[in-house]
């Protein structure tokens, strides 16, 4: 009887879709990362301006950080202040 539902247990499909599921999980994660790489410091920047709406910055000029500066550089927090 154990040998039985072992067998069966084997044979069905109950794993294929969970598999599927795992599968497609991975290559969207693998998609975000290939994003986050080539989009990184576009993103920095524009969460960057966000936040500092949020905290109260009155700057009126498209609230971005002037890059022509950092070129090369990472882009952190304190390039978005006033």
């Amino acid at each position: 009887m154990v040998m039985q539902r072992l067998a069966r247990l084997v044979k069905g499909k109950n794993g294929q879709g969970m598999t599927e599921y795992i599968i497609i999980v991975a290559l969207i994660a693998i998609a975000a990362i290939g994003i986050y790489t080539l989009f990184g410091k576009q993103i920095r920047e524009v969460v960057g301006a966000i936040s500092g709406q949020l905290g109260g910055e009155t700057k009126k000029s498209a609230d971005t950080v002037d890059t022509s500066k950092q070129r090369g550089k990472d882009i952190t927090v304190k390039d978005f202040e006033n």
